[in-house]
C-alpha cells in the first residue's frame, strides 16, 4: 500500500519527544508499504518551503512551522492552522495513494487529511491521541463558547469522515463512541514499549551513574517529559521534600522542558531540595532516554488530577515497562488498573504527599516487592505492549480498511480491551 501519514509533530530518535509515528511508520515500511509522512519542522531554520528526507525508509515531507510548548495558546492555534493549510496543499500534490492515516493532536490535522482523502477518493483512518477538545476546555485554555462549539464540530467532522479510528486507550474509545461513532470501527492501540531501543549494555548504565557525583549507587526516581501545566511536575518537588526526611539517600531526577520548567526549578529551590536530593536536566534526544530509565530505580508518569486526563496513554509509562522498571503514577484511570492487575508499580493517586512519600520509600526498601514489580513490568512490555505487536495491529487496521474487509477494527484488539 501507499500510505499518506499526516502527523504535525513527527519526531525521530535523534529528536526529543515521542516517537510513536516514527516507530509505527518504519514498521509499516518493513511490512512492504510505501509511507509518506507529512509533518512540520518546528525549530528555527533557513528553509522556507517543503523539503524531503528519508528516515528509516519513511519519506518524510517537512514544512518549516516554528512551534514550542512555551508559546501562548493563541500562537499555538495559529501554528496548527498554518500547518493545516500548507499540509492540505501538499496533500493535493500526490497523484495516488491507498489510504490516508492522520494522527492527532492537534485536531486540525483532520483538515488536510480529509481534504486529501476526498481528492484521491481513498479512505481515511484517524488516530486519537487525546480527547480533544475536552482537554483544553478542562484546562481552561479554550473558554470561548464559540470556539468550543467550533472545536466540537471539527471533532465530529473528523470522525464522520473516518472509515476507522485508532484510539490510544479504552477511555478514548469511550469518548469517541459517545459522539455517535460506530463502536466496531474503533481499535484500541495504545502507546508501546520499544524493547529493542531499551535493550542496552549495562556498562552504559554504570557509566551514567558514575558520571553523576550526586547519584553513584543511590536509589533513583526519574521523570522524563514535558513540564507543562497539565503534567504537574511540581508534585515530585513536594515528594522530594518529604523523602529528604524519610530517606535522604533517594535521589530524584527531572529531565525535560516546557512552560513550567523555570517554575519547577524555583519551587525546588524554595523547598530546599534542588541539587540536594532533586536534580534537573534539560530535555535530551529520545535515543538517550533508555540509558536514563535503565539507570532508574523507579520511573514516574505524572498528571494533575482531572477526569479528562485519565484516558491518557503516556509514552513514559510504556518506556518504563520497556526498561523493566516499576512505574509510579499519581492519577486515576485505566493505567491504575494496569498497575494493580499486573503488580508492576505504584499508584499514589488520592494519597496525601506524606503517605505517598512513605509508600515510595517502603517500596524501594523492599527488594522482594521491588523485584516482582520490575519483572512484571518487563513481562508486560514483552507481551501486551510490544511495539512489533501493536504495529502489526495498526497494519491490519489499515489493510482491512483499504480492502473494505468484514473484519472490524475493534475485533483486532478487542481481547485486550473488552
Amino acid at each position: 500500500m501507499k500510505i499518506l501519514y499526516f502527523h504535525q509533530y513527527f519526531n525521530t530518535p535523534e529528536m526529543s519527544g515521542g516517537t510513536r509515528s516514527y516507530e509505527m511508520a518504519r514498521r509499516l515500511v518493513a511490512a512492504g508499504h510505501e509511507v509518506h509522512m507529512i509533518t512540520s519542522w518546528v525549530k528555527e531554520t533557513d528553509q522556507t518551503d517543503w523539503y524531503v528526507t528519508n528516515e528509516a525508509g519513511i519519506n518524510v515531507h517537512w514544512f518549516p512551522n516554528y512551534y514550542n510548548n512555551k508559546m501562548s495558546y493563541i500562537d499555538r492555534i495559529k501554528a496548527f492552522f498554518r500547518f493545516a493549510f500548507h499540509a492540505a496543499k501538499k496533500g493535493k500534490t500526490f497523484k495516488d495513494a491507498d489510504v490516508v492515516f492522520a494522527t492527532s493532536t492537534p485536531l486540525t490535522i483532520a483538515l488536510p487529511a480529509v481534504s486529501t482523502a476526498k481528492k484521491l477518493k481513498i479512505p481515511m483512518v484517524f488516530e486519537v491521541r487525546d480527547l480533544w477538545p475536552e482537554l483544553p476546555i478542562a484546562m481552561g485554555a479554550l473558554n470561548n463558547p464559540i470556539l468550543q462549539k467550533i472545536a466540537y464540530g471539527l471533532e465530529n467532522w473528523a470522525y464522520k469522515n473516518s472509515k476507522a479510528i485508532v484510539a490510544l486507550s479504552p477511555g478514548m474509545k469511550e469518548g469517541i463512541i459517545k459522539t455517535g461513532y460506530p463502536k466496531q470501527q474503533v481499535a484500541v492501540i495504545p502507546n508501546s514499549s520499544d524493547l529493542e531501543l531499551f535493550n542496552i549494555e549495562n556498562e552504559k548504565v554504570i557509566q551514567f551513574r558514575k558520571s553523576l557525583t550526586w547519584l553513584q549507587n543511590r536509589p533513583l526516581i526519574v521523570y522524563t517529559g514535558t513540564f507543562g501545566h497539565i503534567n504537574g511536575v511540581s508534585y515530585l518537588v513536594e515528594l522530594a521534600a518529604k523523602l529528604k526526611d524519610i530517606n535522604s539517600e533517594i535521589r530524584i531526577l527531572l529531565v525535560g522542558d516546557g512552560i513550567e520548567f523555570d517554575q519547577v526549578t524555583s519551587f525546588a529551590q524554595e523547598k530546599g531540595v534542588l541539587n540536594n536530593n532533586l536534580f534537573m536536566m534539560k530535555q535530551v534526544p529520545k535515543k538517550d532516554i533508555p540509558v536514563i530509565l535503565n539507570a532508574a530505580t523507579l520511573c514516574t508518569a505524572l498528571f494533575i488530577d482531572k477526569p479528562e486526563m485519565r484516558a491518557n496513554s503516556a509514552n513514559k509509562f510504556f518506556d518504563a515497562l520497556a526498561a523493566g522498571k516499576p512505574i509510579m503514577i499519581n492519577y486515576g484511570g485505566w493505567m491504575v488498573d494496569l498497575i494493580e492487575k499486573n503488580n508492576c508499580g505504584l499508584v499514589t493517586w488520592n494519597l496525601d504527599i506524606e503517605a505517598a512519600a512513605q509508600q515510595v520509600a517502603n517500596f524501594i526498601a523492599d527488594p522482594k516487592l521491588y523485584g516482582i514489580a520490575a519483572a512484571n513490568a518487563k513481562r508486560l512490555a514483552n507481551t501486551q505492549f510490544h511495539r512489533d505487536m501493536l504495529a502489526e495491529q495498526l497494519n491490519q487496521v489499515l489493510i482491512n480498511t483499504v480492502n473494505a474487509s468484514s473484519i472490524t477494527p475493534e475485533s483486532i484488539t478487542q481481547k485486550y480491551y473488552d
